[in-house]
């Protein structure tokens, strides 16, 4: 191989010295760019939508009672037909009584429902102005009747959707049906009655949760995780260039482990998943996206 002139390396050597003085900037810029610092898990922000939930609690009775007794006194019960607990329609037999000159008379139910309490016995006697042989829940209708704290009553109105808890009977959908109209001084608690219809049969007196949706409300929503309270106020840490800013926000409503974000964060902006204090502003990072399940 023959040697290259003297002239002609010197012009190789230049080019080759400029490529290298080129090149260290965009390797410094890349360097620049590239994440540092601790890895974080974050999240896009999304828009989601929080009912405003209003919980009472309180006891279940019957909206309307109605008593069975035979309209004339001295009569004796020959026949029960139907006990507490049944499911009765309107019309039904249930009871068969002596007459004392002979001959039977039928009881029977003035109204469809459930039989709430029964006193009738075969051999007892039963008269207009004894102990109810029967009292049915009429038509199968129930409130409960609860208790909601004085600053929750004014989100209240008849006719608000509610789901109503009772142990052992399951989730039952419910209505507002009437607010009351004083507050309880000593607990500072106002009553509420939520109508219930239900063929399934209820305990009276048993203790039932209601949960009414006053409203609702639909913003940018994050994990609790990613909130953090301090002196300084309510905090969400964004990333933005893979460093930490952090990010006065107003939060609303909760549910299901994420908050509403009512201003401060707009859709799609990128904010650690759980937020800690060990992140300051400014710091790098190196981000993580979090995964559908990791986020919940």
């Amino acid at each position: 191989m023959r040697p290259l002139p003297a002239r002609s390396f010197s012009r190789h050597l230049v080019a080759f010295t400029g490529l290298l003085m080129l090149s260290a900037p965009l390797a410094r810029a890349a360097d620049d760019d590239a994440p540092k610092g601790p890895a974080v898990t974050v999240l896009k922000v999304a828009k989601s939508c929080f009912s405003d939930i209003v919980e009472a609690t309180g006891t279940i009775i019957a909206r309307e009672e109605t008593s069975v007794r035979p309209e004339r006194p001295g009569l004796k019960v020959t026949e029960v037909l139907a006990e507490a607990g049944d499911t009765i329609t309107a019309g039904q037999v249930l009871a068969r009584l002596a007459l004392p000159e002979g001959g039977t008379l039928q009881v029977t139910a003035p109204v469809a429902g459930v039989i709430a309490t029964s006193t009738a016995q075969i051999g007892n006697f039963a008269s207009a102005k004894g102990e109810a042989l029967f009292t049915i829940v009429a038509r199968s209708e129930y409130d409960l009747v609860g208790l909601v704290a004085t600053t929750d009553i004014r989100k209240l109105a008849v006719g608000q959707q509610a789901t109503v808890r009772i142990a052992g009977a399951g989730d039952l959908e419910g209505k507002v049906r009437r607010i009351g109209p004083t507050v309880e001084p000593n607990i500072q608690q106002g009553m509420v009655y939520i109508g219930i219809s239900s063929q399934k049969r209820l305990l009276l007196n048993a203790s039932g949760r209601a949960l009414i949706k006053t409203g609702q409300s639909c913003n940018v929503a994050v994990p609790l995780t990613a909130v953090q309270y301090s002196s300084a106020g309510t905090v969400v840490q964004v990333i933005r260039r893979n460093r930490v800013e952090t990010k006065r926000v107003e939060v609303g409503l909760m549910s299901g482990g994420n908050i509403e974000v009512r201003d401060g964060l707009n859709e799609g902006d990128v904010v650690v998943a759980r937020a800690g204090a060990l992140l300051r502003e400014g710091d790098p990072v190196r981000p993580a996206m979090a995964t559908a399940e990791a986020a919940k």
